[in-house]
């Protein structure tokens, strides 16, 4: 029989590499900045937090909570801020085109995780190809202390560790300044006419600069809990996989709404761990079209979004486009 019990918190869990990439990316389109590079942002920033985590675990000294998720997470968003400057330098300074250069940043994503991946599994000098961190994965993974006391509820809704519990308070915060604050408009300004927000005294580079950095540094975090948490402070290079271009699909599916974000990231999540739980027998074919599920439903949602004609369920009409302020 199908556990729903055990299903959601799974689900959830799956859910929030999904959510972090989505909402940093909601944030940088906002701005009219395209990153297709969120992928290797997120394995930038899961790298860099391995980086921290593995330099402290073998530095000899005693293993102090604190430090031992400070260090990764500042690790972390200093990679992924670093990826969110050379995007903006490239695009929004030297007015490179987007699309190019988002690619580009996850191909050199991916092949920074990879490359210090394998110099850290050899200076580990371990016996299998992946890194393990389980003294600082148990510090990240530590969950509310009363969850095992409410059974169902609280495996279902304190079961989490706390950038599962961070990843929503961060959404449900930039739904609500994107909606309801001066800086969200002038943000939502600077993505739909530059032009406009510029001759308005708004300063266009400015936003676009701190909204991709922010962006890319909230979407790190997804790699760091993705490794630290999700796979049990298990590195393994490409071990990753799509989840990066899920959080961008999901953008779209949500209509740049990242309160609505939260919802769908578990839709996905739930659909990307389905197959585990439907029982298919002996008949590995049907797992098989079970893995293609979230795929095919992420192709389905695009084409329903790109039907609808409603302007509020249009992207950022700047959205990929470089700024001359001499064209104004």
């Amino acid at each position: 029989m199908f556990d729903i019990v055990s299903f959601i918190p799974r689900a959830i869990a799956q859910s929030i590499p999904l959510l972090l990439g989505s909402t940093g990316e909601i944030i940088t389109e906002k701005s009219g900045n395209l990153n297709l590079g969120t992928a290797g942002v997120m394995y930038v920033g899961g790298m860099c937090g391995v980086i921290g985590a593995f330099s402290y675990e073998t530095s000899g000294k005693p293993m102090n909570g604190l430090l031992s998720v400070l260090i990764p997470v500042v690790c972390c968003l200093l990679g992924s801020l670093i990826m969110g400057l050379i995007y903006c330098f490239l695009t929004v300074t030297l007015r490179a085109n987007q699309n190019v250069t988002g690619l580009a940043l996850t191909t050199f994503g991916v092949g920074f995780g990879n490359f210090f991946g394998g110099s850290l599994i050899k200076l580990s000098g371990a016996e299998v190809p992946s890194i393990i961190l389980t003294n600082t994965s148990n510090f990240f993974r530590t969950k509310l202390p009363f969850a095992d006391s409410l059974g169902w509820f609280g495996q279902i809704f304190c079961s989490y560790s706390f950038l599962a519990y961070a990843a929503i308070i961060i959404a449900i915060i930039a739904g609500r300044t994107l909606r309801k604050t001066r800086v969200g408009l002038h943000l939502r300004a600077v993505g739909e006419s530059p032009a406009t927000a510029d001759a308005a005294g708004i300063n266009v580079i400015r936003y676009k600069y701190t909204a991709t950095c922010l962006g890319s540094m909230i979407a790190g975090l997804g790699g760091l809990y993705y490794v630290m948490d999700y796979a049990n402070g298990i590195w393994s290079n490409d071990a990753f996989g799509d989840r990066g271009w899920l959080a961008i699909a999901l953008v779209i599916f949500t209509l740049w709404n990242p309160t609505t974000s939260i919802f769908a990231s578990i839709l996905f999540g739930g659909l990307y761990i389905l197959y585990i739980f439907i029982p298919t027998g002996t008949n590995l074919a049907n797992k098989e079209l079970y893995k293609m599920i979230p795929y095919v439903v992420t192709i389905i949602v695009l084409i329903i979004t790109s039907l609808r004609n409603k302007r509020e369920n249009q992207p950022p009409e700047g959205l990929g486009l470089p700024y001359f302020r001499e064209d104004r």
